[in-house]
């Protein structure tokens, strides 16, 4: 026997018949104009609109009226821009780094990379490079496997290797980026720079998507232990930066 398909949401369908609702009236409708055009009692159309409203997809008007926000014919860019990431990132990137002793970057996916957007040096007063506005290519390092998890990007043939260590198959690949999004963090060991690791973990908005990533990078010895697994306490601390920045930025995060 086949597998039993799953009906409709009747919670998002009674959601976008009010967006369609909304979208079609050329004016603002009040909660009882929207409960009885579409047959809702008025606590449940005052749900729905107030929950539209927080995700930015309906606007009430100083006369208390709703109407469809502007934001819907936008839908196709992030919610969260990089300095508004940033902005939310800066002190749990600071403490994450005195925290693990290591390097550590935020990064968004810009044109298939890993964008740096925010990095801080590790604090042991050690000759560093500043990455900012680096572009990484992002199926070899953990920042950018987080990234590419939850992003609808296609991924075939080879991929070019950062070394001995890069995954260049695909279909390996995205076996790898499905652990990622089971797991909720990557990690990366020498695959973009030899003798350098890597662990990261999502940065999720209001409505859950993932709209960056932040991790923490430096010698592999000192971030895995002889088998390749990442050493006590990083995995942790790198989550716990990452729901913080999340919950700043609205996400419902455990």
């Amino acid at each position: 026997r086949g597998a039993r398909v799953p009906g409709p949401i009747q919670s998002i369908e009674r959601a976008a018949a009010v967006l369609r609702l909304l979208s079609g009236a050329g004016r603002g409708l009040g909660v009882v104009e929207v409960g009885n055009a579409l047959g809702l009692a008025k606590t449940t159309a005052h749900g729905i609109l107030r929950t539209l409203v927080d995700v930015g997809f309906v606007v009430q008007d100083e006369d208390g009226d709703y109407r469809a926000s502007p934001a819907l014919a936008d839908l196709g860019r992030p919610r969260t821009g990089a300095d508004d990431l940033r902005a939310h990132a800066v002190n749990w990137a600071d403490s994450l780094a005195a925290r693990t002793g290591e390097s550590v970057r935020l990064a968004v996916l810009h044109e298939g990379r890993a964008l740096v957007v925010h990095h801080v040096f590790r604090p042991d007063d050690s000759a560093q490079e500043l990455t900012t506005g680096a572009s990484l290519p992002a199926h070899a390092c953990a920042l950018g496997k987080v990234l590419l998890a939850s992003a609808p990007v296609r991924l075939r043939g080879r991929l070019p290797a950062m070394t001995a260590r890069t995954v260049t198959d695909a279909a390996v690949l995205r076996r790898a980026l499905a652990a990622v999004r089971e797991q909720g963090w990557a990690l990366e060991v020498e695959e973009l720079t030899a003798g350098v690791a890597g662990v990261a973990a999502p940065v999720r908005d209001r409505g859950g998507l993932v709209v960056g990533a932040i991790g923490v990078d430096g010698a592999a010895e000192h971030l895995v232990d002889s088998r390749g697994r990442p050493r006590a306490g990083v995995v942790p601390a790198v989550r716990q930066a990452a729901r913080a920045i999340s919950r700043g930025l609205g996400a419902r995060v455990d």
